[in-house]
């Protein structure tokens, strides 16, 4: 069977949150015989006619589970834009060969992008960093009942569920209902203030701090993958042992014990990853 053209409005050229919604639901449901002729064509020939009609018949999904995300206080809009990047994300990874429609591979991209839009936008103090915060994050307002501060029974009940620690609950409770508190001082106030701004040093605030500061960033985050990859299997698990561990680094006389090695082989070995991953960085 043949996926005609959708020939839709493309819903950017619309003037409101509204009549992009509205547009977005005319766009025809794809039968699957249709979907998996459409995936195909992009996969096997690069057609992004395919890919954009995939993209198309699924931003209705976008626009759904936005809306479950509109309680963190950040624009509609905002919260669909994101999720369509995710959208697009999953269509370019989407296998039509594995057996599973779309709408299901593309929820998991959707929400991830929004996840880290809202993280990095909710505030400016960020809120969730580790695995277990992030957790929290996006389940502690929906368990949470009433407005008043969590019992112990309650912080108790939520960690067994979200398997996390209880003063992991506590602490994000206390940074989503924390209140701001204004860097600035009320300029309608006569008297002496000492709002934080007052006292707050910024040490780090020179231009080109905050660049070596976002290049580090970068070079650990888009980096880390590739030069992890250029280790082989035992060289990139002492390396991780060493220094990507969450919890207790392990020591080199652990990993000695592990490979049946001495631990200053395993101190050379380390040596020589890290110099290896070091090159793959720079490259």
């Amino acid at each position: 069977m043949t996926a005609h053209a959708l020939d839709f409005p493309v819903p950017s050229t619309l003037g409101s949150i509204e009549s992009y919604v509205q547009a977005v639901n005319r766009f025809p449901l794809l039968t699957a015989e249709q979907e998996h002729e459409l995936a195909v064509r992009f996969r096997d020939q690069g057609d992004l006619d395919a890919a954009r009609q995939l993209v198309l018949s699924h931003l209705r999904l976008v626009v759904a589970i936005a809306r479950g995300y509109l309680g963190y206080g950040l624009p509609h809009a905002d919260l669909i834009q994101e999720g369509n990047v995710g959208l697009m994300k999953a269509v370019k990874r989407y296998d039509p060969d594995r057996g599973v429609r779309l709408v299901s591979f593309a929820v998991h991209w959707i929400k991830a992008e929004i996840h880290e839009f809202i993280l990095k936008n909710w505030r400016l103090v960020k809120v969730a960093t580790t695995k277990a915060q992030r957790k929290l994050f996006f389940n502690l307002r929906g368990m949470k009942q009433g407005s008043g501060a969590l019992t112990a029974g309650e912080v108790q009940a939520m960690a067994q569920a979200l398997n996390v620690e209880e003063h992991d609950v506590r602490e994000m409770e206390t940074r989503m209902y924390g209140q701001d508190v204004s860097l600035d001082p009320s300029v309608d106030d006569e008297e002496e203030t000492f709002a934080p701004i007052a006292y707050l040093a910024a040490p780090n605030a020179e231009p080109t701090q905050h660049l070596e500061v976002a290049e580090r960033e970068k070079l650990a985050s888009e980096g880390l993958t590739r030069a992890l990859a250029t280790l082989d299997a035992r060289s990139r698990h002492i390396v991780e042992a060493r220094w990507l561990a969450e919890d207790n680094a392990a020591t080199l006389h652990e990993l000695a014990a592990v490979y049946g090695i001495s631990a200053e082989r395993v101190r050379q070995i380390e040596a020589k990853a890290l110099q290896k991953m070091k090159a793959a960085l720079v490259a």
